[in-house]
């Protein structure tokens, strides 16, 4: 079975408390949180994602699982972190150096939080293999990363079947996440080639059952 982080994305606004509370009640695993600044993707999210993370440590026991599409990673894991997330992900393209991405990987594990390393769908998983062994989880996008509600990207499943390989051959104890367009349908691919969390939004609210839909997901067999 795998886990469940529930997009929060497009949550309407006006409507965050039922949804959240809904999405608790609905049993998924993780919050997740999509924080953009406009510049390393066009959209920007930062302040939005910042009430929504402070206002769910309010109300919801539920754990959150962060994801930078930012260029400032070093500040945004300060600014989010304060929140005690249970997963903290910086993209490999943030980084311009091997001793950027472990400082931000010792900057991540100093809130103890997991970590987690994100790679855009141009990019080589390989990218991430140096820091690999250090991270707790990577997250493959199976969309463009900025905005919600894409169609996934099918050739994006030999990439995560490229990371378990890798994954099971070097004896890691590494999480694989697909990020972008998982539905009942697209979750099958992913998760028989390796992937044990799935990151769903629209497919999410836009079910007439949350509960339903996130015990199919967890349960979708590849």
């Amino acid at each position: 079975m795998v886990e469940v982080s529930a997009s929060i994305l497009n949550v309407p606004q006006g409507d965050e408390s039922k949804i959240f509370l809904a999405l608790e009640k609905g049993k998924a695993n993780y919050f997740h949180i999509d924080v953009m600044d406009g510049k390393f993707v066009k959209k920007d999210t930062y302040n939005q994602m910042l009430e929504y993370a402070s206002y769910i440590k309010r109300i919801s026991n539920l754990p959150l699982d962060i994801h930078f599409m930012v260029e400032n990673v070093k500040k945004a894991i300060d600014d989010f972190g304060v929140f005690e997330p249970k997963m903290m992900t910086f993209h490999i393209e943030a980084c311009e150096t091997y001793s950027e991405a472990m400082d931000y990987i010792e900057q991540i594990k100093g809130y103890n939080s997991k970590v987690g390393i994100a790679v855009k769908p141009d990019t080589e998983v390989a990218e991430t293999y140096p820091v690999l062994p250090y991270a707790h989880m990577v997250l493959v996008m199976t969309v463009e990363p900025g905005k919600g509600g894409q169609t996934f990207l099918r050739d994006m499943v030999d990439k995560v079947r490229q990371a378990h390989v890798y994954i099971e051959h070097n004896d890691l104890e590494v999480d694989i996440e697909v990020d972008g367009g998982i539905n009942l349908n697209t979750a099958k691919p992913v998760k028989r080639e390796g992937a044990n969390i799935l990151v769903a939004g629209t497919s999410i609210l836009k079910a007439v059952d949350y509960g339903e839909i996130i015990k199919e997901l967890k349960k979708t067999k590849g």
